[in-house]
This record gives structure tokens, sequence and C-alpha cells, in this order.
């Protein structure tokens, strides 16, 4: 399969994505003519202004680090692309997650289309992209574990705690079992026909697993990539004056941003109202939660979205640029759990964005 790179889509594409930008922008800008126009939010306002600039500082730098975190996660599952494609593969990825509806999910979604322009086969995509994806969310279930088990272990710990932390709890391990039965209920029905994308999806899930069996240094880059944006979050609510213990700062964003499955670009004004709610219920102050959550929203809204840019363009420049040339052989293994490739014939010559085994 060859990518189309003709100069002459160049500025259409380039006037989606001014459009997918503008959006943004508008909604940026009527949420802060919301917060000054409405007496009640004025205090929020007045506390976005007096942030401390030092912490705000550090929520970018923290942010930025989330955003590293993914490359480096990313490289785990796709290590037969090429360093510098994949770097801007990922960069694209979280962009488009910031941009589009919808989050992680129209990341991959774009991510796997890139990877299928490029040659690779659309079970190696499901199934590799689906392993990061479980991957990520299973560092999401822990963390979603570990925050209830903190908060009922705080002094005093009251029935409303229990409440707080027990469903939580209980909602993330049930949904980690649900997913983790899903390779071992087709392994056991090995005659019945299933449909091909279930069958890569239950691969991914088992990659993912086996990952975590076979240790990388790169599984850091999971960690990192949740724990840098909530410790950005946490950044901007010390910027406020006003810190958040961690227990109720870790559900608060974990649940909090289920808000963002809604399909608003960007997530604008669902997940602040998400965010602020769910930790405003985990104990937080109403006025300095909200000015946090606005704050932080705009750093992990722009962050990936202009790095994002840069990797696409930087990635279609890669394309343009090698569409004639046939890509280096590589002897490295594309499988990070052992498996044989599944598209060491997929390759596409024109293009060099995936090499061959």
């Amino acid at each position: 399969m060859t990518i189309d790179t003709n100069p002459d889509r160049v500025p259409a594409t380039s006037a989606r994505i001014a459009r997918r930008l503008l959006a943004p922008v508008i909604l940026s800008a009527a949420i802060g003519s919301l917060v000054l126009a409405v007496p009640p939010l004025r205090a929020v306002a007045r506390d976005i202004v007096h942030l401390k600039s030092a912490w705000v500082l550090a929520a970018i730098a923290l942010e930025a680090g989330s955003c590293l975190g993914f490359v480096v996660i990313f490289r785990l599952f796709f290590d037969a692309v090429p360093a510098g494609a994949a770097r801007e593969l990922a960069f694209t990825e979280q962009g488009s997650g910031a941009l589009l509806p919808g989050g992680g999910v129209s990341a991959l979604a774009i991510g796997g289309w890139l990877l299928r322009r490029a040659g690779m086969s659309t079970s190696s995509i499901i199934d590799r992209s689906s392993a990061l994806f479980f991957l990520t969310s299973a560092v999401n279930v822990a963390a979603l574990v570990g925050g209830g088990a903190l908060l009922i272990a705080g002094e005093p710990a009251s029935p409303y705690d229990l409440v707080r932390a027990g469903v939580p709890i209980t909602g993330g391990l049930a949904a980690a079992a649900a997913v983790l039965a899903i390779p071992i209920v087709i392994r056991r029905s090995p005659n019945r026909r299933w449909p091909s994308w279930l069958v890569d999806l239950a691969a991914g899930i088992t990659r993912a697993r086996r990952s975590l069996l076979a240790p990388s240094w790169r599984l850091l880059g999971a960690a990192g990539y949740l724990g840098f944006d909530i410790a950005a979050l946490g950044a901007t609510f010390a910027a406020t004056g006003h810190s958040v213990p961690l227990a109720p700062l870790v559900l608060g964003y974990l649940i909090g941003y289920l808000a963002n499955l809604i399909p608003v670009p960007g997530g604008f004004g669902v997940l602040e109202g998400g965010l602020a709610g769910t930790l405003i219920a985990y104990g937080a102050p109403a006025t300095q939660a909200t000015a946090a959550v606005i704050v932080y929203h705009a750093i992990a809204f722009w962050i990936p979205s202009l790095a994002g840019l840069g990797g696409y363009a930087l990635l279609r420049r890669r394309l343009d640029g090698s569409a004639t040339q046939r890509p280096i052989p590589s002897s490295r293994s594309v499988a990070s759990s052992g498996t044989p490739p599944k598209y060491a014939s997929s390759t596409c010559p024109k293009i060099g964005l995936v090499e061959s085994a």
C-alpha cells in the first residue's frame, strides 16, 4: 500500500488541521468569558490571575514529561518502526487524542490509520495498538485501586470514604477481570468462528500481559505517562495555594477523566466539569479546584496538541522525502514478547516507515 504524497493535497490537510484548532480556541474563549461574566465564578478568575508562576511552570514541565512517557511506551510495542518515525507517530497520536473527541481511542485510530497507509497489516496494528491501550489502562486501574486503598487507610476513615473508595476499586477490578477474560474465552472455544478483529484484540491483551512478565525499562514510560499528568494537576492545585492529598487527587483525576468520553472537541467544558466536580466530591475546595482544573486542562491540551502538530509535520516530511526510497533491512526483532513477526512481509518499500524484519 502506498501513501498519497501529492503536494497539492497539503493545503487541504493544513486547512483541516486549522479548523480543528479553531474549535478549541473558540471554546477556550467561551469558557474564559463565562468565568469572567458569571459572578460566582469571578473568584475563580481571581485565583487564576494570582497563580504562583513557579508551580505553573512545574505543571508545564510535568506535562511534557507525560508526553515523553507515552513516546517511551509506544516504542515498546512498535519497535519495528524506526526511532525517529516512532517518536513522530507517538506525538501525532497524542495530538490527535487532545484535538479529537474520544481521547485515547481517537489517538490510537489515527496512529493505526497512518501505520496502515505505511504498509503494516491491519491485524498487527490491532494487536499492537490494543496491547498499548490495555497496558496503559492497566496502569490506570492499578492507580485507581491504589488511590482507593490510600483513602480507606487514611485517618480517620469514615463510612463515606468506604463508599468513595469502594466503588472505584470494585469498578476497576471488574473491568480488569472482564478484559483478561477475553483471550481465555477465545482460547477455550477454538472451534467457534470469532471475528478477526476480536482475535487480534485478544492477542493484544496477551501481548500486554506478557510485557509485564518480561519487564523492559520502557514500561516506566506507562507509569510516567499517567504519573506526570496527575502530578501536573497537583502542581496547578499548588499554584492556587491549596495542595490536595494524594488519594483524592488520584481518584478525582481518574474518575473525572471519564467525562472525556463525551464527544466534545478537546473535551472543553465537559472535562473541566468532570474533573472539578469529582475533586470537589473528594474534598477539594470548589473555587481552587475549578481554577486548578481550568489551568491544568489548558496545559494538558496545548502541549500534546502542539507536539502532535510538530510530529505530524516531521512525519509528513519524512514520508514525502522517502517516497521513492527503499528501506534498509533490519535484523531487529519486531516482537518484544518473543512472538514471530506478523508483518515482516507487509512493509511498504516506497515509504520506509516500517522496517522489514
